[in-house]
Order: C-alpha cells, then sequence, then structure tokens
C-alpha cells in the first residue's frame, strides 16, 4: 500500500512550509503506512491553530514585503562612466533625450529614495536618478526628501532627531502607505550602488552643509556617479571651486542668471534646469548657445497629461531642445525617450 498523508504529515508541511521548524526538526507527526488512532480534539485544535497561524503570517508577508522582487535591468540599461569627463560629456551629447527619475522613480511597492527602487527604475530605460540627501543627528547624509519621517518611513519626529542607527530600525512606506522591508540608504551606500550603473543627481536639502556632500563625493571618487543640485549662484561657486571637475546642475528664471552661471562655472561642468512643465526661453537659449544641456521637470501637470494623452507631451519638449526631462512617470518618459527618434524621422 502506497505511504498516504495523514493529519500530521499536513501539519508537518505547513509547518515547514511557513518556516515553522527547519527540515531536519522532528515533525508533530511522521507518513506512516498504516491508519493510526483519530488525534484528540486538542490536537486537532493546535493543528487548525498552526495552519491558521502560517497562513494568516504569509497575508501579512506579502503586505509588508512590497516590492521586495525587483527584476535585474537589462545591461544596456546601465551606464559606466569611468570619470567626470565622461559623465559631463554623456550629459552634452547623448544620442537620445535623457530621463532622470524623480525620488528615485517610486512605483507600486517600491518607496521614494530607496536602493532596489533605484534598481527597478533602470527596469524601464537608462536613466539618471534625482535624490534628496538629509542629515541624521549623529551626522551622517542619508537619502530622505521630508524633513519628517511620518509620510515616508514607519517612524515619526524629524530625520535630524534620530541617529543612524535608530532609522536603521525604521522600514520606508511606499506613496500609498504600504510598508515595506526597504531601509533608509546612506548616501555613501547609494554612490556605492551607483557605480557602473548609472548617476546620482544630489538634492541636497536646508540644513545640510556643503562641506560634507564634498568631503563625501571625494571620500568615495564619486565624481563620475554624482552631480549636485545647486539653486543659488553662490552655492554653484562654491561648489565650483573645491570640486572643480564636479558637474553641477543649476537653475535660472532669467537670461541674466543664466549668463552669470556660465561666467562662474565651466559651462562643460553645467547642467541647466530652465523650470517645471514648460521651458523659460531666454535662460534655455543662452545654456544652449554655450553648450550646456537644458534640463525641464516634468513632474506634476505635465506628467499627468502624459498619462493621458501619451508620450507626444514628452516628444514636444524634446522638440524644444530639452535633453533631460525629470519625471515621476520613469517608465513613460522613458518609453519616450527611447521612442523619440523614431518619431522625428517619420
Amino acid at each position: 500500500m502506497p505511504p498516504r498523508f495523514t493529519l500530521e504529515a499536513a501539519t508537518t508541511y505547513v509547518l515547514r512550509k511557513w518556516g515553522l521548524c527547519t527540515a531536519n526538526a522532528t515533525p508533530l507527526y511522521t507518513v506512516r503506512d498504516s491508519p493510526r488512532p483519530r488525534p484528540s480534539a486538542w490536537l486537532l485544535l493546535c493543528t487548525c491553530f498552526l495552519g491558521a497561524f502560517a497562513l494568516g503570517g504569509c497575508q501579512s508577508s506579502g503586505q509588508e514585503t512590497a516590492g521586495r522582487t525587483v527584476a535585474e535591468p537589462a545591461p544596456e540599461n546601465y551606464r559606466d562612466f569611468q570619470h567626470a569627463d565622461s559623465l559631463a560629456a554623456h550629459l552634452r551629447a547623448s544620442p537620445d533625450p535623457l530621463v532622470s527619475a524623480h525620488r528615485g522613480g517610486p512605483d507600486t511597492g517600491f518607496p521614494e529614495n530607496a536602493l532596489p527602487t533605484f534598481r527597478h527604475a533602470l527596469t524601464h530605460g537608462p536613466a539618471l536618478l534625482e535624490t534628496d540627501v538629509r542629515m541624521t543627528k549623529d551626522s551622517v547624509l542619508v537619502l530622505m526628501h521630508d524633513a519628517t519621517l511620518d509620510r515616508t518611513t514607519t517612524g515619526r519626529d524629524s530625520v535630524r532627531a534620530h541617529t543612524l542607527e535608530e532609522l536603521r530600525s525604521l522600514q520606508l512606506v511606499t506613496n500609498s502607505g504600504t510598508p515595506t522591508h526597504f531601509e533608509i540608504p546612506t548616501l555613501p551606500e547609494a554612490l556605492a550602488w551607483a557605480d557602473g550603473r548609472t548617476a546620482l543627481q544630489l538634492d541636497v536639502k536646508d540644513n545640510v552643509p556643503r562641506s560634507r556632500v564634498a568631503a563625501s563625493l571625494r571620500q568615495h571618487d564619486a565624481l563620475d556617479q554624482a552631480l549636485v543640485i545647486t539653486y543659488t549662484l553662490e552655492d554653484a561657486r562654491w561648489y565650483h571651486q573645491r570640486l572643480p571637475n564636479l558637474i553641477l546642475s543649476v537653475s535660472a528664471e532669467t537670461s541674466e542668471e543664466a549668463n552669470a552661471l556660465v561666467r562662474a562655472v565651466d559651462p562643460s561642468r553645467l547642467l541647466g534646469w530652465v523650470g517645471i512643465g514648460a521651458v523659460a526661453d531666454g535662460p534655455a537659449e543662452v545654456f544652449s548657445e554655450n553648450e550646456v544641456p537644458v534640463s525641464v521637470g516634468t513632474f506634476g501637470e505635465t506628467d499627468q497629461q502624459a498619462r493621458s494623452q501619451g508620450l507626444i507631451v514628452y516628444h514636444r519638449l524634446f522638440d524644444q531642445g530639452v535633453d533631460v526631462i525629470s519625471t515621476d512617470e520613469t517608465a513613460l518618459a522613458s518609453q519616450a525617450a527611447a521612442t523619440y527618434d523614431l518619431q522625428t524621422s517619420n
């Protein structure tokens, strides 16, 4: 007579399936070839409880591990810059328009500013990764957009009120509010991850000393892996004087501001930001005349239009001479960049 599963075998299977006992652990029951007495009511109750616990744990795990499985990006989506000059050349002379994933490209199951999210963003195509830098209580640079932890993590209070060790006990939360198993990364961890894959655009938040950022970039020899976003002429000058090969993303609202920037900083080290949703013609013209690539943000209304109208929304920006779009719709924008040459040739 072939062996058959009894209640004890089923229980052992459930326990091992969900890690409640090891493969070598002595099971509660064994598979037998002959019938055995009916188990007691108490034993049945325990078995049902264990089964419900295991299944409940499975359901809970499915919620908590949102986004944990991350596909490997295609090798052609990686960009390995050997030095700052090669990164600068890529920005100035890329054959295709470039996409920058805003806050690292959050998506369903993937929270903003997380290393697995970075990897997920690159499955859609080659992309720069815009990310935010803040500092902890013990002066460690970490990736976090908000000054407080409430929206994007399972924690509370300000980032600056916690040490890195305290932040490590938290989990990142998706935009829909689902906790994940992803931790808050440090800037050095992000730079190490980006090496051989892409470049990070660092949006350094208030009260983060410029000297700390510069020191981290020097320490990790990361000028081929990072751009720093600046908002004032003073900041651009400060970084350029200390790290003359560093690529800076600078913003200008007028032609005068753009001219001041290209006079103060080597234009080959610049990426020019000229607005959100629309191109500011004056600054864009100055930047283009000086061979500074032009960048526009599409997060917000423009991304919403692209969701309803399609790739043409991004193609129109490329038609206006935009070289880089910073977007919340990484997949859609990557498709638009990849098909732009086809669209213009038709």
